[in-house]
């Protein structure tokens, strides 16, 4: 039985973003000052219109500080003093964590309308970034001492689950040529200009840290997103299709990777289930899926962890091409951290963006059929996980 807990579900009624990039003149602060200006001229809808702010801290992975009260300076340049504001970081499970967050404080009556922002810069792996990132995600003297360096890690979750499920190698090329096929949709994906790809260009690149190669991992870059989630009669008056929160989870499993619950899954599966079963919905119903895909393991992982492809069956999704433009289960239809961009800080909000736009009809060529689409996101070291359900009809 479906929970009553969104019963007349909150909706995401605008979004607007940044096109992935280099900013070189805005520091992280600054990048956020810049998606309200953009949010604000493209949508049309004036800070008066919200009495709720969202926001992630600045400047973290630029290596700045991370400011915790960047809440405050906002709310200074927006000139609003609303009613429900706070400073949220979940890492790359921010933003999904952000939607659940003003959707419970608007069902609280705490909120009519909360605006949620993300910027991010990510640091120059060539200059010291790969070093302050290993530092940000590895434990002090367990973990970093031993030269952890967040590709290796990475690739010790894909060993161990290529050799629990039989995952092949190529299905992992497989996630980043079809992530490439609907980059080239996207108008501004950071590698459409690259053209197509093909397994054994994706094999052929440069090494990593086994399994994986150069075209295996995101591409660093800069942006940002902002999106307002307001009540369901005002997300109607506001645009003719919003986009439905129907159910959503989190799990919090490990700080440092060495705590991992178990390597092959990392706990996302847990999200999953309590967001289905809020919803009252089954994987089967989901027509479209966003996955966080900092490497080509991940959609493989998050496909078989939430239950949208059986346990060893993911690798196989992709090979077979039910994740590609025409499959029976489209996946990251932007194209993915892997071709869209990682935009730092700002990870996490490209797939909750594309997931809203695509349930409400505003992906343009790569826009699919999708009634329920569901979007997967997580923080660290794949550690805090948050599963969302968006529909376009409140239940």
């Amino acid at each position: 039985m479906r929970s009553p807990a969104l019963s007349g579900s909150p909706a995401i009624a605008a979004v607007e973003e940044l096109p992935p990039g280099r900013y070189p003149d805005y520091d992280g602060a600054a990048m956020q000052e810049l998606v309200l200006r953009h949010f604000v001229t493209n949508s049309g809808i004036g800070p008066n219109a919200v009495d709720g702010l969202l926001v992630c801290p600045a400047g973290m992975a630029g290596g700045q500080g991370a400011d915790v009260f960047n809440h405050e300076r906002i709310n200074d340049a927006l000139g609003i003093r609303p009613r429900f504001c706070e400073t949220i970081n979940v890492g790359g499970a921010t933003y999904t964590v952000m939607l659940t967050r003003a959707a419970t404080a608007i069902r609280a009556g705490l909120a009519d309308a909360v605006l949620c922002v993300g910027a991010g810069k990510f640091p120059k792996v060539g200059a010291g970034g790969a070093d302050l990132m290993a530092r940000m995600i590895s434990h002090p003297d367990f973990e970093y001492p031993y030269g952890s360096f967040i590709p290796a890690l990475y690739a010790l979750a894909a060993t161990r689950h290529m050799a629990e499920r039989g995952t092949p190698r190529e299905a992992l090329a497989a996630v980043a040529v079809t992530s490439r096929e609907w980059a080239l949709r996207h108008p501004d994906a950071l590698m459409r200009p690259a053209g197509p790809l093909t397994i054994e260009q994706v094999l052929d690149s440069r090494p990593i840290a086994s399994p994986f190669h150069l075209l295996d991992c995101s591409v660093p870059c800069e942006g940002g997103a902002a999106f307002l989630v307001m009540r369901g009669e005002l997300a109607r008056e506001l645009t003719q299709q919003p986009a439905y929160l129907l159910g959503f989870g989190e799990h919090h499993d490990h700080g440092n990777i060495s705590h991992a619950s178990d390597f092959a899954t990392m706990g996302a599966g847990v999200s999953a289930r309590t967001a289905f079963a809020m919803a009252g919905l089954a994987p089967s119903d989901v027509d479209i899926a966003q996955l966080y895909d900092a490497f080509s393991i991940n959609p493989i992982l998050l496909l078989e962890e939430t239950g949208l492809a059986e346990p060893g069956k993911g690798g196989h999704f992709y090979l077979n091409g039910a994740a590609a433009p025409d499959g029976v289960l489209p996946v990251n239809t932007y194209g993915g951290l892997l071709s869209f961009g990682h935009t730092g800080d700002a990870s996490g909000m490209s797939m909750l963006i594309e997931g809203a736009r695509q349930v409400m009809g505003q992906a343009g060529d790569r826009q699919v059929e999708a009634d329920i689409a569901l979007v997967h996101t997580y923080g660290g070291m794949m550690a805090d996980h948050s599963t969302v359900l968006l529909g376009r009809t409140a239940r």
